[in-house]
């Protein structure tokens, strides 16, 4: 059973794909911007990781940046997301290791789709994370 359900557009879904295919070998990241409940924008960031085939690292400056922008805004940093090109559409042990339990999504994408899940103490996966259903509108 879902915790909870994520709002996302066809758009930024097909936007999430294309970014993981451009990566490949290596894994994308990048930054959510919304609510609790939809997803309003995304920005791809460059992956600084020493190891991008396996590993990813959002580039410090761009994640520094979107915090100061989103102190007071409608519209926040919300999570992050990232490609597996092992074909795996769930967080790995190393994303538990790699993550805050601070209630921020984790979009991950493999094998031509898109998972949502949330960074939460004592999660369902890894004690780290709960799945998110996303609901994707037009």
């Amino acid at each position: 059973m879902w915790a909870m359900s994520l709002r996302i557009s066809r758009q930024h879904i097909d936007q999430l794909l294309h970014y993981a295919e451009l990566a490949l070998p290596n894994e994308c990241c990048g930054l959510l911007f919304g609510d609790d409940k939809h997803i309003a924008a995304l920005t791809w960031t460059q992956n600084v990781s020493k190891t991008p085939p396996t590993h990813f690292e959002i580039d410090p400056a761009a994640l520094i940046a979107a915090e100061r922008n989103s102190r007071g805004a409608k519209i926040g940093l919300i999570g992050y997301f990232h490609s597996h090109p092992n074909g795996h559409c769930r967080p790995s042990q190393i994303d538990a290791e790699m993550a805050v339990k601070d209630g921020r999504f984790w979009l991950i994408i493999a094998n031509h789709g898109v998972s949502a899940w949330r960074a939460v103490q004592n999660g369902a996966l890894h004690q780290t994370f709960d799945p998110v259903e996303l609901d994707s509108t037009d």
